[in-house]
């Protein structure tokens, strides 16, 4: 069996509303799939589902060859779970937490101590380990999380938006410990509202929206798949956003979009963006429109969601054009 979960038209109401409706999806063994989506689109039932906190309506799931409803137990004996909030003691020192944790799993208080100093030298806690976790700040606090979660040694981790709230460089810090352990073999499926975490991250990509998985592939599929090159021009004045807009759709052959401020074109597929460019440049001088930038680039997992969804990402994704990453998954069209 290749795949570590696997899922069929899985389905999970709460009264009228529809949370899943229909997802089929697989993660092989090893690998991350990033699940995208705004709030509200199903992400955290999903995960409820897979680590067998709550039942479906209907469908089946299988997770490390496992039943998820009629096999729960054995399920839970392979997977780990950091969820949207952290599930630490935060009176407890950092060691206590993971020495509770592992005494949960049955391990004797010796090989407890030991787990416990082995997780917080993982990830980098050593120096906080005899501290209350309250003392702890947000990035040190989703580390800590993190290691109790891998306390069992599962082969499988879902992470629901585990970055969610943290700055930049602890961010950062998360990613280089997901890839590390990946690179050990474990199995991630990763939910995330953070278009540049889905694009850093993720071996393959769905996107979720009011239960259904609307799009799936890499993040190069993704992106290439609603074609051609992006235009994105911020006007100096916000009352010439609509006479711009009409301008440039007429050349693009394609809806403008707002978004933060300014206009988004795609350029069709097949034209040469460099050409677009220089024709809107030269619209706009007839038009003595004050631009404050234009810019043509290649297209983003922003410009995916939008197209897709016919709205931004929720508040709290990266800005556009975000230099958060560090380009694991950069296609050769962006290094």
């Amino acid at each position: 069996m290749n795949n570590a979960i696997e899922a069929y038209d899985l389905r999970k109401s709460y009264g009228q509303v529809k949370a899943l409706d229909g997802i089929d999806l697989s993660v092989e063994k090893g690998k991350i799939l990033g699940v995208l989506g705004p709030n509200g689109a199903g992400k955290t039932t999903l995960v409820k589902i897979l680590t067998t906190l709550t039942h479906p309506d209907s469908g089946r799931c299988l997770v490390a060859g496992f039943d998820v409803v009629s096999q729960a137990r054995q399920v839970r004996e392979k997977i780990g779970l950091t969820g949207q909030t952290t599930a630490i003691q935060e009176e407890l020192t950092g060691a206590e937490n993971l020495e509770i944790m592992a005494r949960l799993y049955h391990m004797p208080k010796k090989a407890a101590k030991l787990k416990a100093l082995e997780l917080l030298e993982r990830f980098d806690l050593v120096d906080a380990k005899d501290r209350a976790a309250k003392t702890y700040s947000g990035g040190m606090k989703r580390r800590l999380d993190l290691a109790a979660s891998l306390v069992g040694s599962p082969s499988i981790l879902f992470l629901d938006e585990p970055t969610t709230g943290l700055d930049p460089r602890a961010r950062i810090g998360m990613w280089k410990v997901i890839e590390n352990l990946v690179g050990g073999g474990t199995t991630l499926l990763l939910t995330t509202q953070y278009l540049d975490e889905a694009d850093e991250l993720a071996d393959e990509i769905i996107v979720i929206d009011k239960g259904k998985i609307i799009a799936k592939g890499t993040s190069d599929e993704l992106k290439r798949n609603i074609g051609g090159d992006v235009l994105n021009v911020q006007v100096a004045h916000e009352n010439d956003l609509t006479e711009v807009s009409l301008a440039l759709e007429k050349l693009a052959a394609a809806t403008a979009t707002i978004s933060r401020e300014e206009l988004i074109v795609r350029v069709g597929v097949g034209s040469r963006g460099s050409a677009a460019l220089a024709e809107a440049l030269r619209e706009l001088d007839r038009l003595q429109i004050s631009i404050a930038d234009i810019s043509l680039r290649r297209p983003s997992l922003d410009d995916v969601f939008l197209s897709l969804t016919g709205h931004a990402p929720t508040e709290g994704a990266n800005p556009q054009g975000s230099n958060v990453g560090r380009g694991r998954k950069k296609s050769s069209d962006e290094r």
